[in-house]
C-alpha cells in the first residue's frame, strides 16, 4: 500500500484515537499535577448589643479572582500521587520501619485506601481472567460437539449472562446471597450455621464478587472461541485422530495452538475490563469489604466537594498499572508476529 493511500486510510482512525484517547489522557495528566486553589480567608468583626467578636470567613471575590486567573489550580507536581490517598510514600516508609514482621507490614498497607483497593483489584484480575478463558474454552468445545438442533438453544442460554447489564446482574446475585436468598440460605444450611452471612464476611464477599466476574465474562470468551473453532482445519483434526490421539491430546496439540491468537485477544480484553471493575462493588454494596481503584475514582468525583485532581491521579495510576499488566501479553504477540514475518 502506498504511503499516501495508507495516510488517508488511517486518518479517520488516527483522528478518533487523538480525540477520544490521547487528548483525555493528556487532560487527566495535566489535572493530576494541579490542585484547587485554597480559599482566601479574611477576619471580620461582628458587633451586636452584647459586644464584638471576630470570625473568619471566605473572601468570595478574592477566591473567585484567583480561580479565574488560574483555572487549572495551583501546581503541586507529584504531591497528589504521594499523599495518603494514593501511593502514600510517607506512610509506607513508616510502616516498613515500624513493622516487626512482613505480615504486620502488609496489614499496615491494607489500612491505606490505594493499596487496599489495589490488592482486591489484582486478586480479581488474576483470578477471573484465567477462569474466564478456561470456562469459555470448555463451553465452546462442548457446544461444538452438539447437534445443529441443540446448538442454537444452548448458545442462546450461554449468552444470557453477557446480555444482562453488569449492575443488574450483580444486584440479582447480591439478592441471591442474602440470608433469605437461595444461595445464602443454602450455604448457611450446608455450614450448619444459621448466623452465617456472606455479606458480613470479607473472604466470602470476595469469592462472591469473583464468581460474578467469571459468570458475567465467560460468555464473551465462549463466543470468541466458538467462532475460532469454526475455522479449525478439519484435515489437522482428522490426521490427529488417525494417529490415535485422544480427545485431550487433540485439544492440547491441535485446537489450543490454533486458538492461541484468540486466547491472547481474550486475555487482553479481560485484563483491561477486570482491572477497572466497578459495578459489583456498587451492586453488592461491598465497599466495606472490597474496593477497587475505579471505586476510589467514583468516590472522588462524588459528593459536594469533587476531588478532580485526586480522581485524575488515580486514573493515571490505573493507566500505568494496565500498561504494566499488558506488557507481557503484548510482548509475546509482537514476538509471534516477528516470527511469522
Amino acid at each position: 500500500m502506498k504511503h499516501r493511500t495508507f495516510f488517508w486510510f488511517f486518518l479517520p482512525t488516527g483522528l478518533a484515537m487523538l480525540l477520544f484517547i490521547a487528548l483525555p489522557i493528556a487532560s487527566i495528566l495535566t489535572q493530576s499535577v494541579f490542585a484547587p486553589h485554597e480559599a482566601v480567608l479574611i477576619t471580620v468583626e461582628n458587633c451586636d448589643p452584647f459586644g464584638c467578636k471576630e470570625s473568619t470567613i471566605i473572601d468570595q471575590d478574592a477566591t473567585a479572582a484567583i480561580r479565574d486567573a488560574k483555572p487549572l489550580g495551583r501546581f503541586v507536581g507529584l504531591d497528589i500521587y504521594k499523599d495518603r490517598g494514593h501511593l502514600a510514600f510517607a506512610e509506607v516508609g513508616e510502616a516498613w520501619r515500624t513493622s516487626e514482621t512482613y505480615g504486620e507490614f502488609l496489614s499496615d498497607l491494607n489500612n491505606l485506601p490505594f493499596y487496599r483497593a489495589m490488592a482486591f483489584t489484582l486478586t480479581y484480575t488474576f483470578v477471573v481472567t484465567p477462569f474466564v478463558i478456561l470456562l469459555g474454552l470448555l463451553i465452546a468445545l462442548a457446544v461444538n460437539t452438539l447437534t445443529q438442533r441443540l446448538k442454537g438453544l444452548v448458545i442462546f442460554f450461554s449468552l444470557l449472562p453477557f446480555t444482562v447489564p453488569a449492575l443488574i446482574g450483580s444486584l440479582v446475585l447480591f439478592w441471591m446471597i442474602d440470608a433469605r436468598g437461595i444461595i445464602g440460605n443454602s450455604i448457611s444450611w450446608l455450614a450448619q450455621d444459621p448466623d452465617l452471612s456472606i455479606k458480613a464476611s470479607t473472604p466470602l464477599m470476595w469469592i462472591a464478587i469473583i464468581v460474578w466476574g467469571i459468570w458475567h465474562s465467560a460468555p464473551f470468551a465462549f463466543v470468541v472461541f466458538y467462532a475460532g473453532l469454526q475455522t479449525l482445519p478439519k484435515d489437522q483434526l482428522e490426521a490427529a485422530q488417525i494417529d490415535g490421539a485422544s480427545r485431550f491430546q487433540q485439544v492440547r496439540f491441535v485446537i489450543v495452538p490454533h486458538l492461541m491468537p484468540l486466547v491472547t485477544f481474550v486475555a487482553l480484553i479481560n485484563i483491561m475490563d477486570n482491572f477497572r471493575v466497578l459495578e459489583p462493588i456498587i451492586g453488592f454494596s461491598a465497599s466495606a469489604h472490597a474496593t477497587t481503584l475505579s471505586y476510589i475514582i467514583l468516590n472522588d468525583l462524588g459528593g459536594e466537594t469533587r476531588q478532580l485532581s485526586a480522581a485524575a491521579a488515580t486514573s493515571v495510576l490505573i493507566i500505568i498499572c494496565v500498561a504494566i499488566l499488558l506488557t507481557p501479553v503484548l510482548t509475546r504477540t509482537w514476538r509471534d508476529f516477528k516470527g511469522k514475518a
